[in-house]
């Protein structure tokens, strides 16, 4: 792992800086026209479903104040679920709540909120307090992902997830973002999850941060974080590939949960993924994109180029 390096040296070990990600990798590879299928949540379910990707299951979606009104009935059913704006990102706005307790709705951390606290939070949503350029939002409301027991241990409460860097359809990248108290059961590594890196070729744990440190174990379970495998691993690189297609995005993150019955699920997809992994990963990814660059050229499938992926980058390859 690379740390307090100059530039010269990072450069040197293939580390992408955001200078690189935005003029190159952003900028020429992912068309601006193309973005509103990737920053509208609600748009992105609506192109992955018709390419029978497989995706959370929907509540519903509040759109105007009125449905904000309607909440206490609408909900009523609903023990767990999550709220979240249609077009927020990094986490922002997004509320997780995993049982009731009488009138109240519970959150992962076991804080309680009122029905009209959780009526003010979709209101302020709809308002775009958080969504991208402050732009009026709509509220989606998802079901809570019951996630595999393979992660017991692994993350407090919420749903943890796994992020894979895609570079014109090939995984370059993956880790697997785990929650904490601290960051309130959301897989969000700015509000202090856990990020472990991820073998692309078997699934397999590398190396895990925390605010950018490095941690060996989960810090409110104790679990050792090298124990982990992800399964299902090459039907989940599969469908991240997939989503190449379906936007047309040449650098894309897709982020991806295991549902404890459903399997591998899509959950959202990033048009400007950070650079966090590569410390996650203890390596640059310089050298992976250079080699995928050589490869655009071949008409490949998505299967074809997860097996590519898989077999040039796991165990630490290129």
């Amino acid at each position: 792992m690379i740390r307090f390096a100059t530039p010269a040296k990072l450069k040197k070990a293939g580390v992408v800086g955001m200078n690189r990600r935005n003029v190159v990798l952003i900028a020429q590879n992912n068309p601006r026209r193309l973005y509103p299928r990737v920053d509208d949540k609600l748009e992105t379910k609506r192109i992955t479903r018709g390419a029978d990707i497989t995706v959370p299951a929907m509540i519903g979606v509040a759109r105007t104040q009125y449905h904000v009104r309607q909440l206490g009935e609408f909900l009523k059913d609903h023990k767990e679920f999550v709220i979240k704006p249609s077009k927020g990102s990094g986490g922002k706005g997004i509320l997780v709540i995993t049982r009731r307790d009488g009138g109240d709705f519970v959150k992962p951390s076991g804080t309680r909120i009122s029905l009209k606290q959780l009526q003010h939070h979709v209101s302020n949503t709809l308002s775009g307090l958080y969504s991208l350029g402050g732009k009026p939002d709509v509220a989606m409301i998802e079901e809570l992902v019951e996630f595999s027991d393979v992660f017991d241990g692994f993350s407090y409460e919420g749903v943890p997830d796994i992020r894979v860097i895609l570079f014109h359809g090939y995984p370059v990248m993956a880790m697997t973002r785990l929650s904490t108290r601290e960051s309130d059961g959301k897989a969000n590594l700015h509000q202090g999850a856990v990020g472990l890196g991820i073998d692309i070729g078997t699934g397999q744990p590398l190396k895990a941060v925390q605010h950018g440190q490095p941690v060996e174990k989960h810090p409110d379970t104790g679990r050792k974080l090298s124990e982990l495998k992800v399964p299902y691993w090459e039907t989940l690189l599969k469908i991240a590939s997939r989503c190449y297609e379906v936007t047309g995005l040449g650098y894309l993150g897709a982020d991806i949960v295991l549902d404890k019955s459903r399997g591998p699920l899509l959950l959202e997809l990033n048009a400007r993924p950070g650079l966090a992994i590569q410390i996650a990963n203890g390596m640059g990814m310089q050298s992976r994109l250079s080699l995928i660059d050589s490869q655009l050229d071949l008409d490949r499938t998505a299967e074809e180029r997860v097996v590519y992926s898989m077999k040039v980058f796991g165990k630490q390859g290129s």
